[in-house]
């Protein structure tokens, strides 16, 4: 024999059981918002490393001009070889004497009146050099230039352990903020938590000075024939500490 079940006890059934489930979503709802009440304190670290310069990279230029490209190439090839010779009797290894750029075009020439009058062709090489014996700086842009450089298209200065110095400076920030974020904590009166959000930016820049010997210490420097000043490197790193409040 079956038993029918009203119509009414299932809907009244089917009532409760999405009332339930909805107190059990508000429930879990409640429980995942609740880490947005935590109060924070935010703080700001800065750390700063001061650096001489080690490492230097030049970049060198060789521009000839010839009626026919042939010529112009062979010019231009048998000055940068010349120039690749002689940094590197001067102790420059062939590793840090990279071509940067090379570049051939021809290039109209005109008269007064703006009337084409021939063509010339171009040839211009660029080359990296890496120095790391600062000492001899100098001396190499003097070789180079006699050697048949006639362009020279900047010299940059960095350190060549480059990631060590961003964690020193790194170190540092952390802590500045964490000195900072105990000392507001103690004046409020309140206990910090853990750390909920961490942020950092770092930067560097040369900060010159008047030297033309790159010698150091208080030893004699010799001067050399092209004067040249490294300067300092600043590192500059910054941190944003987020603290829970308990």
């Amino acid at each position: 024999m079956k038993t029918k079940i009203p119509v009414l006890s299932i809907v009244v059934l089917l009532v409760g059981a999405l009332t339930l489930t909805g107190c059990a979503l508000f429930q879990a709802q409640q429980q995942t918002a609740a880490p947005a009440n935590v109060r924070t304190l935010s703080v700001n670290g800065t750390g700063k490393v001061v650096l001489v310069p080690d490492i230097a990279y030049i970049n060198i230029g060789v521009h000839s001009e010839a009626p026919d490209v042939s010529s112009a190439l062979d010019n231009n090839n048998a000055l940068a070889t010349a120039i690749s010779d002689a940094l590197q009797a001067e102790g420059v290894e062939l590793k840090d004497i990279q071509t940067a750029n090379f570049n051939v075009y021809p290039m109209q020439q005109y008269d007064n009146m703006g009337q084409i009058t021939g063509t010339v062709y171009v040839v211009d090489n660029t080359v990296y050099i890496t120095v790391r014996n600062l000492s001899t700086l100098g001396k190499l842009l003097d070789v180079a230039i006699s050697s048949g450089a006639n362009n020279i298209y900047g010299i940059n200065f960095d350190i060549a352990d480059r990631d060590s110095a961003l964690a020193s400076a790194r170190d540092l920030a952390i802590k500045d903020a964490q000195t900072k974020a105990l000392s507001v904590a103690g004046v409020a009166g309140v206990q910090l938590g853990e750390v909920q959000a961490i942020s950092a930016t770092n930067s560097s820049y040369v900060q010159p000075y008047s030297a033309y010997g790159m010698g150091g210490g208080g030893a004699a420097s010799q001067e050399p024939s092209v004067p040249v000043s490294a300067g300092q490197i600043v590192i500059t790193y910054d941190v944003n500490l987020t603290y829970a409040i308990k």
